[in-house]
């Protein structure tokens, strides 16, 4: 039988450099000590529920918890990855992280990795995926060359699948209520009256130039008939303006002007005068 001839090389195994091998053994021994932990320190359920229907009351994680932005001509929303970092935190011996395994700067692009892990019962889930090195303008996709913004571009995708990968390992009831909880504290606005949120949504808008009345065309009617829901709307739109994901023409189109109100009403035709009986 004839056996494969193998073929000499000249070039050399790749070493590991000396810092690698010690962030290598490192990570392993970190790995090693999690797993230890968590079997010796479980997690106390009645506790995690406990403390996260506290953080699900604070304002400022609330007004956090939540996405939206524009996909295909509608609008998609839902937890967001604060949230999913939270629930994490307070459900206990869960890892999770974003890695980028390569990046190849001739194709333009980063192989990257999102994952999460519950150290206690095992039970993992990871993803990894390509993310171009562009982006997408209204002039059409823009080609990332500078560092910065490759890295900007790389964690917005991730996070995305950091955010999937926590919530695919959390119990469905927990992410529930939680989820429940924030929407429930956006309502109650801290404890302010309503006339109050109301006014101050209407100033924050004003902030980034969007005015009353195309609040109110939006939501279909006047401010002084909004309810707790249209202000805890509101809430969750303008923080997903300022991070980027909606924009506030998109959310707020400005109303069009006839062609009569141009004019002001005056179409160019004479006047006519009633006929003489």
């Amino acid at each position: 039988m004839n056996q494969p001839i193998p073929i000499p090389s000249n070039s050399a195994p790749a070493r590991i450099g000396q810092g690698t091998a010690v962030e290598q053994s490192r990570a392993a021994a970190e790995v090693q000590a999690a797993v230890v932990v968590a079997q010796q320190c479980p997690r106390n359920i009645q506790a995690a529920v406990a403390e996260m229907r506290e953080s699900c009351k604070q304002q400022g994680l609330a007004e956090r918890a939540f996405f939206r932005y524009s996909r295909g001509g509608s609008t998609v929303t839902g937890a967001s990855v604060h949230l999913a970092r939270e629930l994490a935190r307070v459900w206990g011996n869960v890892q999770y992280g974003l890695v980028e395994m390569r990046r190849d700067d001739d194709y333009g692009q980063s192989e990257m990795q999102a994952f999460a892990w519950d150290v206690q019962t095992n039970s993992r889930n990871s993803s990894t995926f390509i993310v171009p090195h562009r982006r997408d303008t209204k002039n059409g996709s823009k080609q990332l060359t500078d560092m910065r913004d490759i890295y900007e571009n790389n964690a917005n995708n991730g996070a995305r699948r950091v955010r999937e990968a926590i919530f695919a390992i959390l119990p469905p009831w927990f992410v529930e209520e939680a989820k429940e909880l924030c929407n429930q504290t956006l309502r109650d606005g801290g404890g302010k009256p309503l006339a109050q949120r109301v006014a101050d949504a209407i100033k924050t808008f004003e902030g980034i130039g969007i005015t009353a009345d195309r609040i109110e065309n939006r939501l279909d009617r006047p401010s002084t008939k909004w309810t707790e829901h249209d202000v805890a709307q509101l809430i969750v739109i303008y923080k997903s303006i300022q991070r980027g994901e909606v924009t506030a023409e998109d959310e707020f189109p400005a109303p069009r002007v006839s062609a009569d109100e141009l004019t002001g009403g005056k179409t160019g035709k004479p006047a006519t005068t009633p006929t003489e009986q």
